[in-house]
């Protein structure tokens, strides 16, 4: 049973090593600050909540396994919520998107469908 827990939390952390690979990359390669903070906290998040799991699978003890779990409670309760803050503080302090970005509700130019 031991086995099979290893090479459960093996492929768990490949998975959200993968995941925050492809979060790093976005950071990188995306065009502007709201898309790069888009990648950082959906796929990071991914990521690194995977990587709490296997490591519950791993330890297989129920103190880990709780810490783990509130480790990824926590990071699904914070991480959108502080990416949406920033996000406004950056726009609000005049950073803007990209010229590809289609849609800006922010913009009060904007036209409203009221």
């Amino acid at each position: 049973m031991t086995a099979l827990m290893s090479y459960i939390a093996g492929v768990l952390v490949l998975i959200g090593a993968v995941f925050t690979l492809i979060a790093a990359i976005g950071i990188l390669r995306l065009p502007d600050l709201y898309t790069r903070m888009h990648a950082a906290s959906k796929a990071g998040t991914l990521g690194a909540g995977l990587l709490m799991v296997s490591l519950a699978f791993y330890a297989f003890d129920a103190s880990v396994v709780l810490r783990a779990m509130a480790g990824v409670l926590f990071l699904l309760l914070t991480a959108p919520v502080s990416a949406h803050l920033l996000a406004r503080a950056a726009y609000t302090a005049g950073y803007k998107p990209a010229e590809i970005t289609s849609i800006n509700e922010l913009d009060p130019k904007a036209k409203s469908n009221d």
